[in-house]
């Protein structure tokens, strides 16, 4: 199969040498470069995306192996065929263990020339492609080892009918739409969702966690590296960007990026354009970019934590997804589904759930949202001894959040230590809610200790529930 047309330098100091090569490529279709020199040919690599260099080996001042040295600095992976004179084999050798692909003997035909130059481009060609569906494969993995869940978004609410209805109509469009919500409020799902009404569904979704990365890996995550970029890149990688090309990347914690990543972040959204770390080609892609995050992110631009002009490209459309206590009329059917979902992993001979404990579940605060009921529903399951699931079969912090007296007229047989326990244990919910889970702020806002707080929050059986979005 003929490669496609590719952009070759010939550097050599033979006039004649020279203009022959170039004839050859470019009756080929390819585009030729060419420098009489090798300080010219380095110059003219570093300034140009070339797909194959040829430079002669004998050159003064700067010979052929200097040129091959600098070259594969510049790209590790590049491509340098090298022209010998007659009799120089072992210089050729040499080149090759030097990281030459190939070379060639002078005097030599044009014919050979032709083939040596398809066979080096459809190399490179072949490897490009392996390089990304080793990248594909690994989106691929994630999905079949389920770290990307894909199952329906379950609600029949007000506030969950007004979410689809902003799914229904933002789908279709290639507008950026930032998700606002709770950990565990399904904001992936929503991004997905998204996805599969838009005009990019053929494409990839692609997902990235901006917070459970520092910076230096989020970058080589974000847009990929070179080999040899730095100690650990043994391989080029692709980066998500890369990857989600013609798709959607959704950028989930995106309130937690750094400044500097920011900066970053904010060239590629407007120009369409990257460099791989350690890399110097630019790279263009077609990418629909959903973002989400647990944070005030207009808090954090008027704090100065977040770029202002970045907030302004993200921010086009904001979704907000209610927490769960906000729609404890959904609680029912996802009960349902879950137990449907869960049944065959734990093996449970639960079929559904009694009154009294779909009652407690009615009652709860949730502070991990719908991903905390669904393990409440797992863990039950799996202790349930009979057809429906009870009180007993759910997790212990649900069973010690029962409802008690009113705080302000306490039953008058129970002792004053309980009293002042449920008192404060439901102050330190209400903060907690009011904090959206973050421990600093429910410590800040209670006035004690964040140290304080995680031994109140052990003793009262409060979870955290607050990791990523299921």
């Amino acid at each position: 199969m003929k490669s496609k047309p590719a952009k070759i330098l010939i550097v050599e100091d033979n006039d004649t040498v020279r203009e022959g090569v170039k004839r050859v490529v470019e009756r080929m279709g390819h585009q030729g470069w060419t420098a009489s020199g090798g300080e010219e040919g380095i110059a003219l690599f570093q300034q140009q995306e070339i797909d194959l260099v040829i430079t002669d080996l004998k050159m003064e001042p700067v010979d052929g192996m200097a040129v091959l040295k600098a070259v594969r600095e510049q790209d590790a992976e590049a491509l340098v065929m090298i022209i010998t004179a007659h009799g120089s084999i072992r210089l050729a050798v040499d080149a090759m263990r030097a990281g030459a692909y190939d070379f060639i003997e002078k005097p030599f035909p044009a014919d050979l020339l032709a083939e040596k130059v398809e066979r080096a481009l459809s190399f490179r060609e072949e490897r490009e492609r392996s390089v990304r569906l080793q990248g594909e494969n690994e989106v691929l993995r994630e999905e079949l080892l389920g770290k990307v869940a894909f199952p329906e978004i379950i609600g029949e609410s007000a506030p969950m009918q007004r979410i689809f209805s902003m799914i229904k109509k933002v789908g279709p469009t290639d507008s950026s739409v930032h998700l606002y919500g709770e950990s565990g409020t399904g904001k992936e799902l929503v991004a997905k969702a998204i996805h599969g009404l838009s005009g990019r569904k053929a494409g990839p979704f692609v997902k990235v966690n901006c917070g459970a990365l520092a910076d230096t890996l989020l970058e080589s995550e974000l847009f990929g590296h070179e080999r040899g970029a730095f100690s650990d890149a043994v391989r080029r990688r692709i980066g998500r960007f890369e990857l989600a090309d013609k798709g959607t990347l959704f950028l989930d914690e995106i309130g937690d990026i750094t400044p500097a990543m920011q900066i970053k972040l904010l060239r590629v959204l407007q120009e369409q354009e990257f460099e791989r770390v350690g890399g110097e080609k630019t790279i263009r892609v077609d990418v629909r970019v959903i973002t989400a995050t647990n944070r005030d992110l207009k808090a954090e631009m008027e704090a100065g934590r977040f770029r202002e002009d970045l907030y302004y490209r993200l921010h086009i459309i904001p979704i907000i997804l209610p927490p769960l206590r906000e729609r404890r009329e959904d609680i029912p059917v996802l009960v349902e589904h879950f137990i449907g979902k869960l049944a065959r992993r734990t093996r449970s001979r639960a079929i559904g759930i009694g009154k009294e404990a779909l009652e407690l579940l009615a009652g709860y605060h949730w502070p991990g949202n719908v991903r905390e009921l669904e393990n409440a529903i797992e863990q039950a399951l799996v202790f349930a001894e009979g057809e429906r699931i009870t009180p007993d079969d759910l997790p212990q912090v649900l069973a010690s959040a029962r409802p008690q007296q009113s705080l302000g007229i306490p039953e008058e047989d129970r002792p004053l230590p309980d009293i002042l326990e449920e008192l404060e244990r439901q102050l330190i919910l209400r903060a907690y809610d009011r904090a959206r889970g973050v421990k600093t702020e429910t410590a800040r806002l209670l006035g004690i200790k964040t140290s304080a707080l995680y031994y109140k929050l052990e003793k009262y059986g409060i979870t955290d529930g607050q990791d990523s979005d299921f």
